[in-house]
């Protein structure tokens, strides 16, 4: 296994993140237990959680995931030093986390330590924010006329980060929290929240993890630029496009117990007749590598120049044994121009 600097925080991470997002829904508590054992196996340090884990979110599971991880944690206590633990505060909108509010630093003071309850840990190394209050172009909006910029109150926007900072570095201080980074966010707020970090001596965002993949990769060249040189570790999410990239999905097939079998809170977005060419095309360029399409994909994000760390899920061992290797592939540069093309006839499919 690989590692990579976290960012400024001077941490180093592995290159595979193990995402946590489907135990509590999907999968179990043995299940978890066994992801988590065979990940640090193969020298994987990183896990990756959030408070509204399990997903598709629903009140009855909130809290669920990170509760696993802590029941995982109290069980091999003599671990944890092992483990770059990561979770997230939600942003508003659902309901039943804070009454659907925006993140404050008041919520940010009771959200660590509800998490660090669940986790049955003294501290937790990385803390972000899942979203940020203002719409951001994420979940299929990052195309022209989904979102509006013009009618943002910036300085309103502004202030709520400061205080967001604020909290965030009482945490740090009580030894709560490590390092703090930023999820579903842009250029401008990062660079809003290393402003704010430097003019008042706060805690600086060391890292961003962001939707990126073959059909989905918008923050390249600018946001990963950004990042390089702002020294913040780029965290793809969702590496497989929420599994459409495996394969599993062509021909309108819905195998029992997968994602798209299960109704999604804001529908099912990858579901596209574009989407379909393009995984057709790449699984093509798999076969001819002698790869899986899970790991074709897995291989050219890990490829990409800027990415620290790629955040995978799997719902079975053998998922996530084959998503693992894949990160053992160097893709050709005739494999990355064939996939170049591809990306060039469907630019963004969804």
């Amino acid at each position: 296994m690989e590692y990579s600097k976290l960012g400024s925080s001077g941490l180093k991470v592995s290159r595979v993140c193990l995402g946590s997002m489907t135990w509590g829904g999907q999968n179990n508590q043995r299940e978890a237990s066994e992801q988590i054992d065979y990940a640090l196996t193969q020298g994987i340090n990183f896990i990756d959680t959030a408070e509204m884990y399990s997903v598709p979110p629903k009140a009855e599971t909130y809290g669920k995931t990170e509760k696993m991880i802590g029941n995982w944690l109290a069980a091999n206590s003599t671990r944890r030093s092992e483990i770059i633990l990561a979770s997230k505060i939600a942003g508003s909108g659902i309901p039943w986390i804070r009454d659907g509010g925006d993140i404050t630093g008041e919520s940010i003071i009771q959200s660590v330590d509800a998490s660090l309850k669940r986790l049955r840990t003294d501290y937790i190394d990385l803390y972000q924010l899942h979203w940020p209050n203002r719409t951001s172009p994420h979940f299929a909006k990052h195309l022209p006329g989904k979102i509006t910029f013009t009618d943002v109150d910036t300085q309103a926007h502004s202030n709520q980060m400061l205080e967001v900072l604020q909290a965030l570095n009482e945490c740090v201080k009580l030894g709560k929290i490590r390092h703090c980074g930023l999820s579903d966010d842009t250029p401008w707020g990062i660079n809003e929240y290393l402003r704010l970090a430097e003019r008042h001596s706060l805690p600086k965002m060391v890292s961003i993890q962001n939707e990126f993949n073959l059909l989905h990769n918008k923050d390249w060249p600018y946001l990963i630029e950004n990042c390089v040189h702002a020294d913040l570790a780029f965290l793809p999410w969702s590496p497989l496009g929420g599994g459409v990239l495996s394969g599993k999905y062509l021909n309108g097939k819905r195998p029992e117990g997968s994602r798209w079998s299960i109704p999604q809170r804001n529908g099912i977005l990858r579901d596209k007749p574009q989407v379909e060419l393009a995984v057709k095309a790449y699984a093509d360029i798999a076969q001819q590598n002698n790869m899986t399409p899970s790991q074709l994909a897995l291989a050219w994000c890990n490829q990409v120049d800027g990415v620290t760390s790629t955040i995978i899920g799997a719902t079975s061992l053998s998922q996530l044994t084959e998503d693992i290797d894949a990160f053992k592939f160097k893709l050709s540069n005739e494999t990355l121009k064939d996939v170049q093309a591809v990306m060039s006839q469907y630019p963004s499919p969804f």
